[in-house]
């Protein structure tokens, strides 16, 4: 009896075993299935899906925009409210007999021409050619923070380029506004349209600037700006004096009416006297 129900029992237990294996290698493969379903990533709206560049940015510091500062010279400092008399008159700009507070800082390598790079990742929101400041580009950083670089030439960037710090963007060029200078770029920082002094930012963070408490009294204003203005009025004034110039000599060149009227006028009443005083003399005569 007990030979006849062992191999029963042996099969069973086999059959039990291989279902069971069976069973457990189906829901191991389930489970890397829905596994794999859900490797994705799902975007969120927290502060954590901020694209990596933005945190670059906020992690870098502000530099010269040269390579080998230490081979620099600044040839004009910021007008700082703050400084003393004797230092506040050196960072003046004279321009057509006019004094202008300087808005950045002047840099040049010993009038030899070099690269100008970016101080800071950002991106060019303005490339223009500007003949009295000297050319220019401005790079946004933050909302309201930019860096601009003037008398610069040969664009290497162009308007909605996002640059790194220390690409270059342009070489050293000359301008009218700081003949002085020679070859130079002109470097300012601007938080909210106002300039502050480069040489405090240096080797901070943006984090620094987006935290400071501008006083506006205390910084320069847009003397640059006005500047060009008083280039365009003088420009216009020359202009009108040249038209007014020229409308004279066209008036003497060519006569009105009405004062060839009146010399018609003068020439036949002198031709009329003639006749009378030869009719006069004849009747004398005779």
């Amino acid at each position: 009896m007990k030979r006849r129900w062992a191999y029963p029992a042996i099969y069973l237990a086999s059959a039990a075993i291989i279902i069971t294996g069976i069973l457990w290698y189906q829901a191991g493969n389930d489970a890397n299935e829905n596994a794999e379903d859900y490797s994705y990533d799902v975007p969120t709206d927290n502060e954590f899906n901020q694209p990596a560049e933005e945190v670059n940015r906020s992690l870098e510091n502000f530099v010269m925009p040269v390579s080998s500062p230490e081979d620099t010279v600044i040839e004009k400092n910021f007008y700082d409210a703050e400084t003393s008399a004797e230092e506040q008159e050196a960072a003046l700009v004279v321009y057509g007999n006019m004094y202008y507070p300087n808005q950045g800082i002047d840099i040049s390598k010993a009038g030899k021409e070099f690269k100008v790079l970016a101080a800071m990742s950002g991106t060019v929101t303005k490339v223009q050619e500007d003949s009295l400041l000297g050319n220019t580009i401005e790079i946004e950083h933050s909302k309201g923070i930019v860096t601009r670089y003037q008398s610069v030439k040969d664009f290497e960037v162009a308007v909605g380029d996002v640059v790194d710090q220390g690409q270059e963007i342009a070489k050293a060029g000359k301008s009218l506004f700081n003949e002085d200078a020679g070859v130079h770029v002109h470097f300012e920082i601007r938080k909210d349209n106002v300039a502050v002094n480069p040489i405090n930012y240096f080797n901070k963070s943006l984090a620094t600037l987006q935290e400071a408490k501008l006083d506006e009294q205390k910084v320069s204003g847009d003397q640059p700006e006005a500047a060009q203005e008083d280039a365009a009025k003088e420009d216009a004034a020359a202009e009108e004096g040249a038209e007014g110039e020229a409308a004279e000599e066209k008036q003497d060149a060519n006569p009105s009416d009405a004062e060839q009227k009146d010399e018609e006028s003068n020439a036949d009443a002198e031709d009329k006297d003639a006749e009378s005083n030869a009719d006069t003399s004849k009747e004398d005569q005779e």
